[in-house]
């Protein structure tokens, strides 16, 4: 398995679309998925198996120092493969190195472990 990672990397909706919608378990939206990154986010990360996309991560950010990581999705054919903790891995580089201090994510409670233990976050109160 040859898979490869890229940071702001040219995308087409139709491919993220169906990826959201593979793994979500939702119908298609015909979203301009192009758009909305390029408007509202620092960057994202694809991954793409021997050139199809099979994972996408979108990190919107307020401008300054906070970043938030939105719908890390991996087609469910090669989820498990450590293909989104390496989208992850590369997310948190990357806001490191646009000088992000904050990189915030929210997760449902069975993702727990996925974003704690393999990619690292931390909990922290919102006091």
């Amino acid at each position: 398995m040859s898979v490869s990672y890229s940071w702001r990397s040219e995308f087409h909706n139709e491919a993220v679309d169906a990826l959201h919608s593979a793994a979500f378990k939702r119908p298609r939206s015909n979203d301009d998925w192009w758009a909305q990154v390029n408007q509202h986010s620092l960057g994202w990360v694809c991954a793409e198996l021997d050139g199809p996309l099979v994972g996408f991560v979108n990190v919107a950010w307020d401008g300054g120092t906070h970043a938030f990581v939105l719908d890390v999705v991996v087609l469910p054919r090669v989820q498990r493969q450590g293909i989104g903790t390496e989208m992850v891995a590369m997310a948190i580089r990357e806001a490191r190195k646009a000088g992000c201090e904050w990189l915030h994510v929210d997760f449902e409670a069975r993702l727990r472990r996925f974003y704690l233990e393999k990619c690292g976050f931390e909990s922290t109160n919102g006091d």
